[in-house]
């Protein structure tokens, strides 16, 4: 059976709808299936013992790392970390929630999801790759309920790049200090206000 699929294998195959894979496969090379912004299904068959599908991701087993999603992705609950392009080019994708154990975004995981127009950063998320949020350009309103989010979003940092289409932004209260030099009233002027345990910044 097929062991491995190498790289690029599916790069840009925009058509392709949905990828069952099988039980013998044990190794995936890097942009296998980067920009095929038609798919709507994963599965991995069972007795795989390196990957597993769930809500419509392939993730590999061992690290709770989902390596790829679709448009239809729902992220199980036990995933820890998005893996390096793992929704490259979803631009389908319209909404995605992130499971709170989520430590990791990896780089380029959400590249020109330009579908996508909400997103919820959870409390533990410690690391965001460089262009993760790159040519997200439907992004409207970030939540931000991660410290690392908040204290690194600068102008030039990836934390920072998720908010330049964003019209709203919401921070845990708890998080917020006068003097952030990007979250403030000059890059988002309007009146600030709080909604709920939220300050909430817009343009």
């Amino acid at each position: 059976g097929l062991t491995s699929i190498g790289y690029g294998a599916f790069l840009y195959c925009d058509s392709l709808t949905s990828i069952t894979l099988p039980s013998s496969l044990t190794s995936i090379m890097n942009h296998a299936f980067d920009d095929c912004g038609g798919l709507t299904s994963i599965t991995v068959e069972e007795g795989n013992p390196v990957y597993h599908s769930e809500g419509n991701c392939l993730i590999e087993t061992a690290s709770n790392t989902l390596m790829r999603g679709c448009k239809n992705s729902v992220i199980p609950s036990y995933i820890t970390s998005i893996g390096d392009r793992a929704f490259y080019g979803c631009r389908g994708l319209t909404s995605i929630t992130l499971p709170e154990g989520l430590t990791s975004i990896g780089y380029g995981a959400f590249y020109n999801c330009s579908g996508l127009k909400s997103i919820t950063l959870p409390e533990g998320l410690t690391s965001i790759g460089g262009s993760a949020f790159d040519y997200c350009s439907g992004l409207k309103e970030v939540i931000i309920d991660s410290e690392y989010v908040y204290t690194n979003a600068t102008s030039k940092s990836a934390c920072g790049y998720l908010l330049n289409y964003a019209t709203t932004v919401k921070v845990l209260s708890s998080l917020v200090q006068e003097n952030h030099e990007y979250i403030n009233s000059t890059n988002f002027p309007n009146e600030i206000r709080i909604e709920g345990e939220y300050t909430v910044y817009s343009k």
